[in-house]
């Protein structure tokens, strides 16, 4: 599976509205300053102090706030004067000097942007941004939060799988040993005392099954599917963490799984029979303790 289609198949993904999209600090949109290759995120602090612009995109209108960067060269010496400047020349200036960013904003909202003046009034919700390279920061800028924009921003392809709020994730999991088959009369007929013989145990290596989601083992990670078998699961709870599910994804290799003291016997996330490892003659074998 890929990261998409894991983190797609969790819940608090794949119920996420688009403005817990575009709120999750792990929302990050490649794009692209001029000939600068960068990212927009939506966590810049909120500037105190701004130069705020009334702009169009299309026909809706929107408040883009500046903030003062020495990457605007003019504007930047002009910054503690600028209220003296009169609104033409400030407005030109805006439109030379900030072009690279009125661009980035037209090609990320995906409409056409006009500057219509000075703004009035700074609305209260704001998206705040900052552009960044793995060197830091470029500038930062805050524009009118919509739900149109919002609706472009909100979607799963700019949630960064390697940021550490995704990571960090913990899923319940649970190690498989074995699965075979048996027939309804002889589930039906397993009694305390009885041995199961095991022999995938040692040949085959064990896998986990994590949130009952995901088959994670030597050969990546792949949906959970019940296929009608019976499977001896180690008793003990555990956890992995979404990061572990998804470097296994990428980079497939044996999940660690330490030698389970109890073992339980699942069908169809049922549990038929409790026990222990035991071995009969040479093999491996499940023998039940309890029937619940």
């Amino acid at each position: 599976m890929k990261a998409s289609e894991i983190l797609g198949a969790l819940p608090q993904w794949a119920n996420a509205t688009s403005e817990e999209i575009a709120a999750s600090p792990a929302w990050v949109m490649p794009c692209r300053l001029g000939e600068t290759q960068c990212e927009l995120r939506l966590d810049a602090q909120h500037p105190a102090d701004t130069l705020d612009v009334a702009i169009k995109l299309e026909d809706e209108d929107y408040v883009l706030s500046l903030v003062d960067t020495p990457r605007f060269e003019d504007l930047h010496r002009l910054w503690p004067s600028r209220t003296e400047v009169p609104a033409p020349i400030l407005l030109a200036l805006i439109e030379k000097e900030c072009s690279e960013l009125l661009q980035l904003i037209e090609n990320v909202s995906r409409r056409q942007l006009k500057i219509a003046g000075l703004a009035d009034e700074v609305p209260a919700d704001r998206l705040y941004a900052r552009l960044c390279t793995p060197n830091g920061d470029i500038l930062s800028f805050a524009i009118t939060s919509s739900s149109s924009l919002v609706r472009i921003f909100g979607k799963m392809i700019f949630i960064d799988p390697s940021h550490p709020s995704v990571r960090d994730v913990q899923l319940p999991a649970v190690v498989e040993l074995a699965a075979f088959a048996l027939s309804a009369a002889d589930r039906a007929a397993i009694a305390v005392g009885d041995a199961l013989l095991l022999p995938e145990i040692g040949a085959v290596a064990p896998r986990l099954i994590v949130d009952n989601r995901f088959i994670v083992d030597e050969n990546g990670v792949a949906p959970c599917k019940d296929d009608g078998l019976l499977l001896v699961l180690d008793a003990e709870p555990r956890t992995i963490t979404l990061g572990e599910v998804l470097d296994h994804a990428k980079s497939p290799s044996a999940p660690e799984t330490p030698q389970p003291h109890a073992l339980r016997l699942e069908s169809s996330g049922r549990t038929i029979a409790q026990g222990r490892l035991d071995r009969i003659a040479d093999q491996s074998a499940f023998l039940v303790e309890a029937i619940p």
